[in-house]
């Protein structure tokens, strides 16, 4: 038998994260999971400044830094018109880079142990974790980070309850141009023209010395279009986007493409002894929206920085302690805003009443708005800087 303080099941980007915390706080804690290095995953692939902010939070942003891609400059468009060209601060990076590059930030003291978790006995004092080759784990928490596994959550007697079924697809993939170096524009966000789209946005930003693409959608997985997309993918986007060539031009798509569905879910019966669930293993967010990331980060700062450090210092690990951290306002605010976008946003793509046709527009009007005023400052800077010369040189 083992013994620890904390457990962590899941070594994905909660995981990893709460992992680097704990060791970096000098807590005694292990990290179970069957990957020695984390495998190529369709989730995050995009990390915004909000994240970034939260990220700082949990003292590792510096390990993004190093891994992931700066765009500078976004383009946004829409109907074909080119709506603003503003400064970015996000980072592209697969999401297998940013959960590897997290694990390399975890001390040598948190030993990673690779292999499944097969079976938890939970207590109000300690809890067993049977491990998959056999030998036994003995914590006083277990951090619940296995993302969107169930088979541990239903030995739990954790149930998920479904609130939206295949809420929002998402297709990954690698562009190119055709006939020319590089694309005009460092990243580009070009919008759905219309509910019919049944589309969110198609976002492209660079990761290292590649484009990558991820494209949002709102249909079934039986939807004719995507056997379109999975055949011609080029073709299918020009379809779905026909002004979108006056950005991109002719441009062919490389690498695997990947289609992943997402469902929205939450978690019920979780508020047991011994046990917190971060992350998707708690609640599941639209990739459309963007904020799986946030909620994340959200979930493992509150729990390693406000509550374990408290809870190890009293015995026991009773439902009250476990109550805490599902009840932070910090959490719960997160939570709530998330699963709110996640419906606001498919309504404001694809709905086709009045009052969403309305705010369509007028996103698309304040956003060109925004963008006409950044040009206008941006012209006056540099005529400031010109008419700032010597008389001589002007004329």
């Amino acid at each position: 038998m083992r013994y620890t303080d904390i457990a962590v099941v899941g070594g994905g980007l909660a995981g990893s994260t709460a992992a680097a915390m704990l060791g970096r706080a000098g807590v005694s804690a292990v990290l179970i999971d069957p990957h020695t290095k984390y495998p190529p995953d369709l989730r995050c692939e995009r990390v915004s400044t909000s994240q970034i902010e939260l990220l700082r939070k949990t003292g590792f942003a510096a390990a993004l830094f190093r891994a992931g891609t700066l765009d500078r400059q976004i383009w946004t468009a829409r109907f074909g018109y080119l709506i603003d060209k503003k400064p970015s601060e996000q980072f592209g990076i697969l999401y297998d880079s940013l959960v590897n590059a997290m694990r390399d930030e975890i001390p040598a003291s948190v030993e990673t142990v690779v292999a499944k978790t097969t079976a938890i006995a939970t207590s109000p004092d300690r809890q067993t974790l049977t491990l998959s080759t056999g030998e036994e784990i003995s914590a006083r928490l277990v951090v619940l980070a296995s993302g969107l596994n169930i088979g541990l959550l239903h030995k739990l007697g954790i149930e998920r309850q479904v609130i939206s079924k295949c809420h929002c697809i998402t297709a990954a993939f690698d562009v190119v141009p055709v006939g020319r170096a590089a694309f005009d524009f460092p990243a580009l966000t070009y919008f759905s023209e219309g509910p019919s789209d049944r589309a969110a946005y198609l976002t492209l930003f660079p990761v290292g010395d590649t484009m990558r693409a991820n494209l949002f959608v709102y249909r079934t997985m039986e939807d004719p279009w995507l056997r379109e997309m999975r055949a011609a993918p080029a073709q299918a986007l020009h379809t779905l986007f026909p002004k979108l060539h006056g950005f991109t031009g002719d441009f062919d798509v490389t690498g695997q493409m990947r289609i992943r569905p997402a469902d929205l879910y939450i978690s019920t019966g979780h508020r047991q002894a011994g046990v917190a669930l971060v992350g998707d293993a708690f609640a599941t967010s639209c990739p459309a929206a963007g904020t799986g990331t946030n909620k994340v980060f959200t979930d493992v700062e509150r729990l390693c920085n406000a509550y374990i450090p408290n809870w190890l210092a009293t015995e026991g690990m009773g439902c009250d302690k476990i109550a805490a951290f599902y009840d932070d306002p910090l959490k719960q605010a997160c939570d709530a805003w998330s699963e709110a976008k996640a419906y606001h946003f498919r309504s404001v793509s694809i709905d086709h009443g009045l009052t969403w046709q309305a705010r369509r527009w007028a996103r698309f009007l304040g956003r060109r708005g925004q963008g006409m005023l950044r040009r206008l400052s941006r012209q006056n800077r540099e005529i400031a800087v010109d008419n700032s010369g010597p008389i001589a040189i002007r004329k």
